[in-house]
């Protein structure tokens, strides 16, 4: 490995180390029991609650969700073919 390269790399890992300790920092931390709760159980009625996790996972971005289970199913199903067809160029020769 050149200089270069480790100067390149030295600078995209500070930056990343810049940009995940602002995140940290710009984020409000103060609730009012000093603790932040992401509710993710229904109420006592068993319906979702507008706001939780679970409601804003399934309802709002469900399917952004299913889109892209989709796009990782092809893509192991993909990987697995190309990994089939190397052994087998290899097993030929």
């Amino acid at each position: 490995m050149n200089k270069r390269t480790a100067a390149v790399g030295v600078i995209i890992a500070a930056t990343v180390l810049v940009l995940m300790t602002s995140a940290v920092i710009s984020y409000e931390w103060d609730a009012e029991d000093g603790m932040h709760h992401v509710p993710f159980t229904p109420d006592s009625d068993g319906n979702l609650i507008p706001g939780s996790l679970n409601y804003e996972l399934f309802e709002t971005y469900g399917p952004v969700i299913l889109v892209l289970a989709m796009l990782m199913f092809g893509a192991i199903i993909g990987g697995a073919y190309v990994a089939k067809e190397e052994d087998e160029e290899h097993d030929s020769d």
